[in-house]
């Protein structure tokens, strides 16, 4: 699991792809455009799945941000999803983190977020989140959990990254699981980090 920044004065790549389906809630604009005819064949609920999973994991972080006294009111936010195969996400992360390798998954936060905030009375651009089917469907046979819930979680930890949130050290990473496991349980979802198969495999 991956989170990159756009280089300065490039655009996320996938900022130009036209997503298939919309779903508007009071928060969170989701985009999701499915590359890979394999997401259709092995699980036809992925593009719903991805915009539950999508939709649970803003709504928790921005509830713990009120709760911790952070900002206000809700802005809004956008982010697109890309359900792709592995040799997209080889040919990004090649790219953009110089691995000749397939992951599971690339979260791309758009650039700028951090420095300028969105105008007001507009979303926030979030950015991009790319999932690729084998890699996520071999980890999913590998670690004995049903191909649904690990793409439910691979989007909940992409889209934590582009809230924010991270792994680099042993409390952030604790802190990320943490609000993973709750997003998680409210879709219904057990804890994937219980037999510790729920740890990158890529990084």
């Amino acid at each position: 699991m991956n989170t990159l920044r756009t280089p300065p004065g490039r655009r996320s790549p996938m900022t130009k792809t036209e997503p298939v389906s919309l779903t508007i809630t009071a928060t969170l604009d989701v985009g999701v455009n499915v590359t890979s005819p394999l997401w259709a064949e092995a699980l036809p609920a992925a593009m719903g799945l991805s915009l539950d999973a999508a939709d649970a994991a803003y709504q928790a972080a921005l509830g713990q941000s009120k709760a911790e006294g952070d900002g206000g009111g809700d802005p809004g936010a956008e982010v697109s999803i890309v359900l792709a195969d592995d040799k997209l996400i080889r040919d990004l992360n090649r790219e953009f983190r110089g691995q000749d390798k397939a992951t599971n998954v690339l979260s791309f936060p758009s650039t700028g977020t951090e420095d300028a905030p969105a105008p007001p009375g507009e979303p926030l651009l979030l950015g991009d989140i790319i999932v690729a089917f084998e890699t996520t469907a071999a980890e999913a046979v590998g670690q004995g959990k049903p191909l649904a819930d690990h793409f439910c979680h691979l989007i909940v930890h992409g889209m934590l990254h582009l809230l924010g949130h991270d792994h680099q050290t042993d409390i952030m990473a604790n802190a990320m699981e943490a609000l993973e496991i709750k997003v998680l349980a409210g879709l219904d979802i057990t804890n994937p980090y219980d037999d510790g198969s729920g740890d990158d495999q890529n990084q």
